[in-house]
């Protein structure tokens, strides 16, 4: 198939496909006529990319996986270089659940923090403070 057709089964533009191709990710076959040629195989590799990067993988953390597949494995997620992917992804993902749950009580202490504050002064001699924005 030629590039306008892979472009639009695998949800892409050509220009997508053309700096895939600059970084290596899909094979620079060239027809008789010159025009780029491409087959389900490397449909299946920009599939597996574009699920990739989906779930926050960057570009080059899909080689792994487009190698995989390029060897010949059903899923591009079979070998050791993929499984290792996933690991560093794994704790990378776990981390920022740490750092995030960490920000989160933070801000849960300020809010009860605001809260007490609030209730405080509003039983001081009936106060209620106004915090409305005013035009």
């Amino acid at each position: 198939m030629r590039i306008g057709e892979l472009a639009d089964r695998a949800g892409v533009s050509t220009r997508t496909l053309r700096y895939y191709e600059s970084r290596g990710l899909l094979p620079a076959r060239r027809g008789g006529n010159g025009y780029r040629t491409y087959d389900e195989a490397d449909l299946r590799a920009l599939r597996q990319i574009r699920t990739l990067q989906d779930f926050g993988f960057d570009l080059e953390e899909t080689r792994p996986f487009v190698e995989c597949l390029r060897a010949g494995h059903p899923e591009g997620d079979s070998c050791p270089a993929s499984l290792a992917v996933y690991r560093n992804k794994l704790a990378e993902l776990d981390s920022l659940i740490g750092e995030l749950s960490a920000v989160r009580e933070k801000v849960g202490a300020q809010l009860t923090r605001a809260e007490q504050a609030m209730d405080a002064l509003a039983a001081e001699d009936d106060f209620a403070p106004r915090c409305e924005l005013r035009e």
